[in-house]
């Protein structure tokens, strides 16, 4: 009778005893770090693997760490003012070239500090903010043209001492900013710009001003103090009424001749061009518009 009890004894308590194989164990906590390897597998190599596992103490693969740091290092690129996005993720940037355009952006991304041009057309900008472009003195171009701009803080392009190229069209301004002195082409078409907006020097310093585009604004004269360099100008469709002798000449010079000056539109003004005949006796070729 001792015999069967302690037969029976061992019997029921011994399985109870032992733990289940290392294999199954380790299996099932291996696999939910690794979905990609089949169950065959997971039996032959499992020793090699589960070492490989656990020489990190988290239990994270090399390749989700890896993943882990490039998410990381993504954080450290500065957000724009819009969205949480970085800069160069909301817009394209290429070789110096920052691409923001049609992405209904409302302020000046912050920009890399190469940044050499700058294409941010047909967004919702409303303002430009003189810390906009405070680091980022190798601008080259600007074009903002198809947004809202209402209003330039006074120094917003000061420190843009190479800006060459400066597109402010289709916008809402009503006067001009302090523009860059090596400027070369300056587009303020379509805007709601009038004469008392335009300071009497304003162009008088940019010796370098080849293209000037002041068309479709409300204009009532012509702009002072206009350049030798100035080659093409555009003030069609303002409210121009008059002239003078000096507009585009000099009244106390008369063998001066402007020899760049190849192209001035008037078109669309309610001045009558043939009564200030004088006004273009120095230019080699009439201005567009309207003469009787």
């Amino acid at each position: 009778m001792e015999t069967l009890q302690a037969a029976f004894f061992l019997f029921v308590f011994v399985p109870l005893v032992n733990p289940a194989p290392p294999l199954q164990q380790e299996s099932l906590q291996f696999y939910e770090y690794d979905t990609d390897v089949s169950m065959g597998s997971l039996t032959q190599d499992h020793e090699m693997q589960s070492k490989d596992i656990r020489k990190d103490g988290a239990n994270v693969s090399l390749d989700t760490s890896l993943m882990l740091q490039s998410d990381d290092s993504q954080l450290d690129v500065p957000p724009t003012k819009d969205t949480n996005l970085p800069t160069c993720l909301l817009c394209v940037c290429l070789s110096g070239s920052v691409y923001c355009e049609e992405i209904d952006i409302e302020a000046v991304p912050p920009l890399p500090k190469e940044t050499a041009y700058l294409y941010a057309r047909f967004n919702k900008i409303k303002r430009i903010a003189a810390s906009d472009f405070a680091d980022i003195t190798t601008l080259r171009r600007i074009d903002f043209s198809g947004n809202r701009i209402e209003e330039i803080e006074d120094g917003a392009f000061s420190k843009l001492l190479l800006l060459e190229e400066l597109s402010l069209a289709e916008n809402r301004l009503v006067k001009l900013p302090v523009l860059p002195p090596k400027l070369t082409t300056f587009n303020a078409n379509q805007n709601r710009i009038k004469s008392r907006g335009i300071k009497a020097n304003a162009f008088k310093k940019l010796t370098n001003l080849a293209y000037l585009y002041l068309g479709h604004n409300a204009l009532e004269s012509v702009p002072l103090n206009l350049p030798e360099s100035l080659r093409i100008l555009h003030l069609q469709y303002n409210n121009i009424t008059s002239i003078t002798d000096d507009t585009f000449c000099k009244s106390n010079n008369t063998r001066y001749i402007r020899t760049r000056m190849d192209e001035i539109r008037m078109e669309g003004n309610p001045i009558v061009l043939g009564k200030h005949a004088n006004a273009f006796s120095c230019l080699r070729m009439l201005p567009v518009g309207t003469y009787y």
